[in-house]
């Protein structure tokens, strides 16, 4: 996981580069994967007094009260000292700080990198400020090539709030922040802010997840075997399985990634930069059967010898 240091750097680089808007907001969403969740926090520090504060303010619901030290080791549920310190917790890697919030100070510290300034205190307030956005609407009616904002109605109010970074994907903060899509909850709503160019940042790569198959499943495959990792028996054949999905995990538990087993543009990032110079190797004087295994995991031809 990355830090906030991390991700502030990042973007004083991207934005150094010349990256354009989209590119940040999707690239900044994705490098704050795995960070904590707490009701009302717009971009705070993930301190135990930043989340006593939080806890006790008079408009947090009680269920967030608790969810606020459930998810702290520093506290017990009760809001009393469980007498452990930060050390080790996963919001606190390297033993440096994280940023925590809810869905709606997410998106807020997110476009805020960009320079854009969302509206309102909540999701609904948000979302009905129509002089934030060049464009509203049904989730249906999503522009796919746009980095644009997702909203989950409930009744005649928004609950739930996200970014779309392209092509169906979302990352959103709920519970911690993490990656979805629109088909995974009830997503009823898109507004693109203004300010945006919002076109996705372009890729060469799709983002790969459990049950995708093809040519660029067979690539990622074959990069973790190269570096060591097991796929499965049947080597680099396509499919995005189990055991491919095991190894994406581990691959990012090793270059402290969030361990999703999504392979979006940070872990392609990280196999990409991992990339090793390649050689020709000949196995002679194998039986057929080992040289087809062989063959299957790693590519090639044979020959008969004699």
């Amino acid at each position: 996981m990355k830090t906030a240091s991390d991700v502030r750097e990042l973007v004083a680089k991207w934005i150094a580069d010349g990256k354009d808007k989209s590119y940040i907001v999707v690239n900044a969403a994705e490098a704050c994967l795995g960070w904590p969740y707490v009701w009302g926090a717009v971009g705070a520090e993930c301190t135990p007094d930043k989340r006593w504060y939080y806890a006790h303010r008079d408009v947090c619901p009680a269920g967030e009260v608790t969810q606020i030290f459930k998810t702290c080791q520093y506290y017990n549920t009760d809001g009393s000292k469980s007498g452990k310190s930060c050390g080790g917790c996963p919001y606190y890697p390297d033993n440096m700080r994280t940023l925590c919030n809810d869905c709606q100070g997410f998106c807020k510290i997110i476009f805020s990198r960009v320079g854009i300034t969302l509206p309102g205190a909540g999701a609904t307030s948000m979302y009905n400020t129509a002089s934030a956005f060049t464009a509203r609407g049904k989730i249906a009616d999503i522009p796919k090539d746009k980095v644009c904002l997702v909203f989950m109605q409930s009744g005649d109010k928004m609950s739930h709030v996200g970014i779309h970074i392209g092509n169906g994907d979302i990352i959103h903060c709920s519970g911690t922040v993490k990656r979805g899509r629109i088909t995974d909850r009830g997503w009823s709503h898109y507004a693109v802010p203004k300010g945006m160019d919002g076109e996705v940042p372009t890729t060469d790569k799709p983002t790969l997840r459990k049950g995708s198959s093809g040519e660029y499943v067979t690539l990622l495959q074959t990069m973790l075997i190269q570096r060591g990792y097991d796929v499965g028996a049947t080597g680099a054949d396509g499919k995005f399985g189990d055991k491919t999905a095991a190894a994406v995990r581990m691959f990012q538990r090793d270059n402290g990634l969030v361990q999703d087993g999504v392979v979006g543009r940070n872990t392609w990032a990280a196999l990409e930069s991992g990339k090793q110079d390649q050689y020709t190797v000949t196995v002679q004087h194998v039986f057929k059967s080992v040289a087809e295994s062989i063959i299957k995991t790693y590519g090639g031809t044979m020959k008969k010898e004699g």
